[in-house]
C-alpha cells in the first residue's frame, strides 16, 4: 500500500515519489537531449550518471543515520559544518534546481500534449505550437499545485497510481522493443561511440538533472511511515530500478529512431521510436499518454518534496517568513504557490537544453558538496570512504565537463545558463549577507554625513 490510515506515505509511496522524478526526467525529458550527444551509447551515459548519483545517495543516507538531526543537505550542513550561511546557500541552490527540474518535466508534458492535439486546433491558435506548448506546460504546473494544496495523502495516492501506469507502459514497450530489435537485428549498443569516450562523458554530465528524484524523500521523512527503515530502502530500490528502466529504454530508442528524428523533437524521442513496432499512430499515442502521466507524476513528486524541504528552511530562518508558514500542517500553501509560479515562468520562457543544463549544474554542485561532507566523517565506522570519494570526483569532473560542453557546442545556452546561475547566486548572497550590507551602507552614510558636517 502506498498510504497508511494516518495519511503517511508507506514504502511504495516513497519509492513512487523517487522513481516518478527520476524516470519522468530520464525517459521522457532528458533522453532525447542525451541521445543527440551520445547516440546509441546513451544507456552508458545514464548508467554512469546514476552510479555517481548512488554515491551521493550513500552519503546522504549515512549522514542522516549517524547525525542527531534528520533531514537533507541543509540539516546535515547545519549539524556538521555549523554555518547557517553555507547551509542556506546550498539549500537555495537545491530549491532553484528543483524549480528547474519541474520546469523540465512541464516542458515535456506540454510537448506531448501538443503532439496529441488535433492539427486544426493548433492551426486555429495564433503562433500555433509556440503558444500552445507553454500553455499546456503552465496548466500542468497549475494542476499539480492544486493537488499538492490538498495534502500528502492525496499526493501519495496519486503518485502510486501515476507511477504504476508509467512503469507498466515502459516495461511493455521495453519487452516489445527487445523482441522487435532482436528479431530484426536492429539493437545497437554504441560500441564505436563508447570508444570515442568524449560523447558519453558529455552526455553523462547533461543527464544528472534526471537523477535527483531519490533525494526528495529525504525531505519527506515526517510524511513517511517508519522513515529509519523505509527511506534508505526506498532510495536504493528506486535508483536501481531507474538504472534498469532508463538503460533499457535508451537502447531501444536509439536503436529504432534515427538521430535526426530525435534531434527534431528531443522530448518526444520515446514516442517516435515506437512507430516501427506498432502500426499507424497507435504506438505514438500510447507512449504520449504515458509520457503525460509520467511527467505529471514528476512535477507532482518534486513539488511535494521541495515544499517540505523549504518548510524546514523557513523554520531555521534560511528562507524569509513571507515564503510560507513553518508551523503549517504539511507543506506550506504559500510555498507551493511560489514554487509553482517560478516553475511556470521557467517552462514558459526557457529552452529544454537550458533548463536541463541549469538543473544538472545545480545538482552536481550539491551532490559533490554532500559527498565531501560524508568523506569528512570517514572515521565513523559505518562510512566506507571510497564511496563518497567517488562521489566527489565524479561530480567535480562532470560539472566542469558540462560547462565545457555548453561553451563548445551550445554557446548561446552557455551564456543563458551562466546568467541565470549568476542571478541566483547574487540573490543568495544578498539575502545571507543582508546584515553586513546594511551595516556597510549605514557606515558609508555616517561617513558621508560626517564629511558634509
Amino acid at each position: 500500500m502506498g498510504e497508511q490510515a494516518d495519511g503517511k506515505l508507506g514504502f511504495w509511496g516513497a519509492v513512487s515519489i523517487s522513481v516518478g522524478g527520476m524516470i519522468g526526467g530520464g525517459v521522457f525529458a532528458v533522453l532525447g537531449v542525451v541521445a543527440t550527444i551520445a547516440g546509441a551509447a546513451s544507456w552508458l551515459a545514464f548508467t554512469l550518471a546514476s552510479l555517481v548519483s548512488m554515491c551521493a545517495a550513500y552519503s546522504y543516507v549515512k549522514l542522516n543515520a549517524i547525525g542527531e538531526r534528520r533531514g537533507g543537505s541543509v540539516s546535515q550542513l547545519e549539524e556538521y559544518v555549523d554555518n547557517d550561511d553555507v547551509a542556506g546557500i546550498v539549500g537555495w541552490t537545491l530549491l532553484f534546481g528543483y524549480v528547474g527540474a519541474m520546469a523540465m518535466y512541464a516542458y515535456a508534458f506540454g510537448s506531448f500534449a501538443v503532439a496529441l492535439t488535433p492539427p486544426f486546433v493548433l492551426d486555429a491558435v495564433p503562433l500555433g505550437e509556440q503558444l500552445v506548448r507553454p500553455a499546456y506546460s503552465v496548466a500542468a504546473v497549475g494542476l499539480f499545485v492544486a493537488l499538492n494544496l490538498v495534502g500528502a495523502q492525496a499526493t501519495g495516492t496519486t503518485e502510486v497510481a501515476l507511477v504504476g501506469i508509467k512503469v507498466a507502459v515502459l516495461l511493455a514497450f521495453g519487452a516489445l522493443g527487445v523482441w522487435y530489435g532482436a528479431t530484426n537485428a536492429a539493437l545497437t549498443f554504441g560500441t564505436s561511440t563508447i570508444a570515442e569516450v568524449s560523447p558519453v562523458i558529455m552526455a553523462t554530465a547533461v543527464s544528472f538533472v534526471s537523477f535527483q528524484g531519490w533525494q526528495l524523500i529525504i525531505y519527506d521523512q515526517e510524511s513517511i511511515k517508519n522513515p529509519e527503515e523505509n527511506v534508505p530502502k526506498a532510495i536504493y530500490y528506486s535508483i536501481v530500478a531507474t538504472i534498469v528502466i532508463d538503460g533499457l529504454i535508451a537502447i531501444i530508442v536509439t536503436s529504432l529512431a534515427s538521430r535526426e528524428v530525435i534531434q527534431a523533437h528531443p522530448e518526444r524521442a520515446l514516442a517516435n521510436a515506437v512507430n516501427p513496432i506498432l502500426p499507424g499512430e497507435i504506438g505514438f499515442v500510447i507512449v504520449a499518454i504515458a509520457a503525460i502521466f509520467s511527467t505529471g507524476s514528476a512535477i507532482n513528486g518534486t513539488l511535494f518534496s521541495s515544499a517540505h524541504f523549504a518548510k524546514g528552511m523557513i523554520s531555521d530562518g534560511l528562507l524569509p517568513d513571507e515564503t510560507g508558514r513553518a508551523g503549517a500542517d504539511g507543506a506550506p500553501s504559500r510555498t507551493i504557490l511560489i514554487f509553482g509560479a517560478l516553475a511556470a515562468a521557467f517552462t514558459a520562457y526557457g529552452s529544454l537544453n537550458g533548463i536541463t543544463s541549469f538543473g544538472s549544474l545545480a545538482f552536481l554542485a550539491v551532490f559533490g558538496a554532500m559527498s565531501y561532507l560524508a568523506f569528512q566523517q570517514r572515521d565513523h565506522e559505518s562510512i566506507t570512504p571510497v564511496i563518497p570519494a567517488a562521489g566527489i570526483g565524479g561530480t567535480a569532473v562532470f560539472f566542469v565537463l558540462l560547462l565545457w560542453h555548453l561553451w563548445s557546442a551550445e554557446r548561446g545556452t552557455f551564456f543563458v545558463v551562466v546568467a541565470v546561475a549568476a542571478v541566483v547566486v547574487a540573490i543568495e548572497l544578498l539575502y545571507f549577507e543582508r546584515d553586513s550590507i546594511v551595516d556597510g551602507i549605514d557606515t558609508i552614510e555616517d561617513e558621508v554625513a560626517d564629511g558634509l558636517d
